[in-house]
Parts: C-alpha cells; structure tokens; sequence
C-alpha cells in the first residue's frame, strides 16, 4: 500500500483547478482518496479503480455532479491518496476510514453496537446465558438477536423448555440447596444433583437443536415423553412436558416470520424521505427471526438508494461477521466487491442479491415497510424535537436552537464509589452512544462533596475537548451545559469554564426549587437572577426528562460500580489470579480470608494451581507482595 499527498506548490488553489493539478500525479492503480478543505478536515473519503479516472471525473465541471458533490468539490483544497494491490482492498479501506473520520460528504452510520448472542457455556453441566462482544469464551454461540431484549426473551422461554441453569460457574459449584429458579421450575438443579449429568447433557442438546432450527425434532420427542408419563399415570410429570412444549410454541410464535426457504441471512431494507434515510435489518438464522433493528445512517439530500446501502453494508459488517447471505431491497454498484470483501472476512462464500420472487421478496417488503414506518416516526419526532429545542433557546436566551446538550449528575453514598454522569441530547433525541461516565478520582476530595465532583468531571471533560478538538469542527462540543444543582454548582462549573478559556458554552444550574417539587425547578444562569418556565410548559417538560435520564444514568453507574466493589477480594490483586483460579481457590477455601491465610502446602493443593503461582499466593499474602 502506497500513500501520496499534496504535492502541488499552488496551495492558494481550489475546486476543480485543485483537483486537476494532482492528475499528473496519479495513474490507474487501484486506491482511496480524500478531499481535504482550506484547514485541512477531511470532505469526503472514496475508493476507485482507477485512481486517476475517478479523480479526473471531479477536475471539470459536470452537470452530472449533484448538488453535495458539487459544494465538496468548491470547498476542496488538497488531496491525499493511498494505493492498493485490488480494488477490494481499496472498498474495505475506504469504509473503515470514513468510520473514522466521519467525513462531512460521506453517506455514515453512526449506530455501531455489537449484538448479543445466546452463549451455551464448555462445562459438565453448561450454563444458557446472554453473551455481548468477542467470542473469547469456549461453548457454542447462537446469534445474533436483534436486541437485548429479543435474547432475554428468548432465554426466559428456552429455560422454561429445557430447564438449564443461568447462574454463574461459581454460584453453581457453591450450591448446597436448590435456588428459587428450580422452585419456580426454570431449572432442574443440577448444582445439587436433582438430574444426572447425561440427563442434563440431553437438555443442552435438545436446546441447541432448537437454537439451530431442529425444534420439530425437539416438540416431537418432548410430545412422545408426555404420552408416555400420561401411559404411566405420572401425571405431574405429564403436566410439566405439556407446560415445556407449550414455552416452546410461545418462542416460536413470538418471532413472528420463521421463513422455510431461508436458513441463514440479513435482511436488509432502505427507505430513503425528505433527505432522510432508514435503514431496517431483519436477522435470520437457523430458520428464525432473531429480531430487527432500524438504523439513520447520515445522508445527504442528493444521495440514491445505492450508495446509501453500499456504504451501510461496509460500515455495518466492519466489525461485525456476515451471513452466507445478504438480501437488499436495492442494488448497489459493485455487488462483486462486496462479496468477494465479506467472503473474505467470514472464510467462505458471501452472496449479495436484491430477490425477484418467492418467500424472499416477502421478507424484503415486510422489512421496507418497517422501514418506511420507522422513518416516518423518526421524522415526526425529529419534527417534535426541534420545537422544543427552538423553545429551549428562547428559555435560556441562546442564539440559535442548541445541537448538542450535555447535562451532568454524580452518583454516590456518603462519597464511596462516587462516579459523575454525562448523558448527550440534541435534535435525534437521547444520543446514547455518545454517553459517558466519569469515576471520581479525587483523593483530596471530601466524602459528599457534590461541589468538588461536579469541578472535577468539568475538568476532565474539558481537557479532553481542547486536546481531541481544539478547533471545535468535530462536532463533540456542546452548544448547552445542564447542571444539575443550583447557585453553588454554577458557580464551581463557572470557575472551571472560566479557568479552560471556555466561557461561551452556556451554561444553567437545574434546580428543584421549592419542596424540592417536580414543576417548579428552578433555572440558574451566572450573574443572572433564577427563574422558572410555567408549570405546564412543554420545554420545561423536556428539561425534566433529560434530568431524569442523567440522573437514571448516573445511579446506574453508580451501582454497577458499587456491586463490582462488594463483588471485589483480595485475590484480584495477586499477580497471575484471573477468574478462573480465583473461582477454584474461593470453591476449594470458601472464602478469600481463607486463602490468606493458608499454608503452601494446601495452596499446591487446588486444582490449576501450580507449584509457581501457589508460591505466589502464598507470598503475597504472608510477605507483603
């Protein structure tokens, strides 16, 4: 892979009369170019097969250039190009720099979450559980569901079929009794021998039959066990197979649209509105709908159907492994590519097609309509949303609707675990990848000091900003400050603004005014006298949500922080104790005291633990480290 740039001494040139001058320059290999402005941010990333003939295609003027290409060419001023061996290389390059420099003139998803999977654990008695990132454990993994809820279903009914336990490896092995799942027969206890091993590993079997479109199999051999418990007059057994083939009819009819003809693919369907664009994946595996999600992919006006889907396929399967089959509601421009890109990312054969007929075109329709329908919606809440924004900066005296709010809460009890909240608002609603938490680091600070924490997460944001965006172009700077807290709060936050040089933000202290009463909060503003918007007023309606959400947030935080720490023991600071030892040296002692207070000879003792680490142990524990 080669890269060039500019390498024109005219900097003062731009526009077509720019571009052109880098044509001598290049020749036909295949590569990816951007189209940088007058300071140097990037317009537009693209990829070619030609490298001089595309970029020749923006040296003149055209009647063929859209609007948006139009704008990107006038405001370009220089150009950096990189080569690659094929054209293929040149498409999987191209979406993953546009991911990361979210370029103004590129067509970008900007919703890029993993998607959980149902995880059936390596173990003597497996453990069925919801399992989100990379497949580092060992088991067998079915996925991927639209949603956390989807899979959370989905589990809540496979445990009522197959009665396999959801507790963790370490809860098992502790067992001495059953738990309130085996009583409430969502479990068949196997932590305490209710069920033999090869009875249990039939149940996994069974529930992985059905995780992989088998489930005929598995209703009928639990219809023949219920015939045969009713033949023998167990009739409690009898109930309880009728009840279990009854849950797996429920997860069946809850999925809705369970396609014969197609085993395993993506459905993928665009509906394109107003300059607006949603994209709606259907998830199809083993025969079964694992749940849609939509996605609002940034577009322009002027952009088709075509480089819309083309690009949101690269982004999407970026850092997430394809099915062996994409359906598209249209067709993109190098099928070819794609293909032979996601081939090669997933080890074989990908194929990309828009159907013409059959239970495919089905599947097709049912999910541009979802698309259409969820635009639709989207448009009237973005509609909504920028009322209230409108009405926000009449409220606070701004100069223009504000894009980007960032509100801010902290969390704790009586100062432990302290951890400060930031949650982001702005014309789309609750921009939740955008959230961010903050653990309170200050050793100096008081227990309690609201004051201190709320100084201390303004600092750390702003550091960031002036070092990750000095120039404010990245679209990362808020507009609008919430605060939650009243006169002693703004004024903290005033002194930090004031100390980073960034007084222009506006900035207003939330508070709940009288009886502390939802309806007459109490708006503060530096150098201002407080006010309050009328009871019924919808901007103070909307004021109220972000305030509840930040305040959601940061009590989240704040507890999964304090259950971590419950949840922590001395062993997690010992070198070379990852969970696993940990798990078998707390199931061997009982309890982490225990292990301190063991001698060498009992540590060599447990199983996994060599002679080494059992030194280790034994070391850290009774000479200091």
């Amino acid at each position: 892979m080669t890269q060039t740039s500019d390498t024109s001494s005219d900097v003062a040139l731009t526009g077509h009369a720019r571009i052109q001058s880098y044509l001598k320059t290049l020749d036909s290999s295949p590569g990816v170019y951007r189209m940088l402005d007058s300071e140097s941010r990037v317009l537009y990333v693209g990829k070619a097969r030609n490298l001089k003939a595309r970029v020749s295609n923006y040296s003149r003027p055209s009647p063929q250039h859209s609007g948006r290409i139009s704008r990107m060419i006038r405001e370009t001023a220089s150009m950096m190009f990189l080569t690659t061996r094929t054209e293929t290389e040149a498409l999987l390059l191209e979406q993953n720099l546009i991911k990361q420099l979210k370029p103004r003139y590129n067509v970008l998803l900007r919703d890029d979450k993993s998607f959980p999977n149902i995880l059936v654990t390596d173990h003597d008695f497996p453990q069925i559980t919801k399992h989100r990132g990379a497949k580092k454990d060992k088991g067998q993994y079915f996925g991927p569901f639209a949603s956390a809820g989807a899979v959370n279903r989905t589990l809540n009914q496979l445990q009522k079929v197959f009665l396999l336990r959801n507790c963790s490896d370490s809860m098992f092995e502790s067992r001495t009794r059953p738990c309130l799942q085996h009583q409430i027969r969502r479990c068949s206890a196997p932590c305490v021998g209710k069920i033999s091993g090869e009875e249990y590993r039939d149940s996994v079997k069974d529930a992985a039959q059905f995780l992989s479109g088998k489930s005929t199999g598995v209703q009928e051999a639990l219809a023949k066990q219920m015939a045969a418990a009713s033949e023998a007059m167990e009739f409690e057994r009898a109930a309880s197979l009728r009840d279990r083939i009854r849950a797996l009819t429920q997860v069946q009819t809850a999925q809705g649209i369970n396609p014969r003809g197609v085993t395993e693919a993506d459905v993928v369907a665009l509906h394109l509105e107003g300059g607006q664009a949603c994209v709606q994946v259907f998830f199809i595996r083993a025969n079964q709908n694992w749940g849609n999600r939509d996605f609002y992919p940034r577009v322009g006006a002027d952009v088709d159907e075509a480089e819309v889907l083309e690009a949101f396929l690269g982004q999407f399967y970026d850092t997430k492994e394809p099915p062996r089959l994409i359906l598209l509601s249209h067709p993109i421009e190098n099928t070819d590519l794609m293909e032979e890109a996601l081939s090669g990312k997933l080890g074989r054969r990908v194929e990309v097609a828009v159907p013409l007929r059959g239970e495919k075109v089905e599947l097709i329709e049912g999910a541009a309509r979802n698309a259409r329908e969820s635009l639709a919606r989207k448009m009237a809440e973005s509609a909504t949303q920028g009322k209230l924004l409108k009405g926000l900066a009449e409220a606070f005296g701004l100069e223009a609707p504000p894009q980007r709010i960032e509100v801010y809460d902290n969390s704790h009890i009586q100062g432990t675990n302290a951890v400060g909240g930031m949650i982001v608002a702005g014309p789309e609603g609750f921009l939740k990848n955008q959230y961010r938490k903050f653990n309170i680091k200050g050793e100096s600070l008081v227990p309690g000091d609201d004051f201190g924490m709320m100084k201390e997460v303004l600092e750390r944001r702003f550091k960031r900003l002036l070092k990750e965006d000095p120039e404010r172009t990245q679209g990362q700077w808020p507009d609008l400050l919430l605060i939650d807290g009243g006169a002693g709060q703004v004024s903290a936050v005033a002194s930090i603004m004031a100390e980073y040089g960034v007084q222009d933000i506006p900035m207003v202290g939330v508070a709940k005014g009288v009886d502390r009463d939802a309806g007459k909060e109490e708006f503060h503003r530096v150098g201002q006298r407080p006010f309050a918007l009328r009871h019924n007023d919808p901007v103070l309606y909307f004021i109220q949500r972000m305030r509840d959400e930040v305040h959601r947030f940061a009590i989240g935080t704040h507890r999964a922080k304090r259950s971590k720490a419950i949840g922590a023991t001395p062993l997690d600071d010992v070198p070379g104790v990852g969970s696993a030892r940990k798990r078998s040296l707390l199931a061997h002692f009982g309890s982490a005291k225990a292990v301190s207070r063991a001698n060498l000879a009992d540590l060599k003792a447990v199983e996994g633990v060599s002679e080494a680490l059992a030194e280790r142990i034994y070391g850290y524990f009774h000479e200091g480290g």
